[in-house]
């Protein structure tokens, strides 16, 4: 069976991960077949940059996300706008509004200094 999993990259006690698509029965950081995003805990707030096309794709195909994955596309409503392609919706517009979200989420937070 396909996931979609994180595979762990970066230095010791700095983690940051790699959304990819890799067949179950492979370790956690073995062989993939695509990275279709980035996840990095580490920043405030934290950084995650996922291709929509790739994971919709994927999706379609029976590609299952993990745990931790589907909670990191329900919080980024990458699971919602797959299930509104499911029932119709034009693949082009719910990556834009996938592209537009990204941008608001990634959009710094500023703070007032006195």
């Amino acid at each position: 069976m396909v996931r979609i999993r994180l595979r762990r990259v970066g230095l010791k006690n700095q983690p940051s991960y790699r959304i990819v698509i890799q067949d179950s029965e492979k370790p956690r950081d073995g062989r993939f077949l695509e990275i279709v995003g980035f996840y990095n805990p580490r920043t405030n707030p934290s950084t995650l940059t996922i291709d929509e096309a790739r994971v919709f794709d994927w999706m379609g195909r029976g590609a299952k996300p993990t745990e931790s994955v589907a909670q990191l596309f329900k919080t980024t409503g990458t699971a919602d706008r797959f299930a509104r392609l499911r029932k119709g919706e034009a693949l082009e517009t719910l990556v834009e509004e996938g592209k537009a979200a990204e941008v608001k989420r990634a959009a710094p937070v500023r703070t007032s200094e006195k």
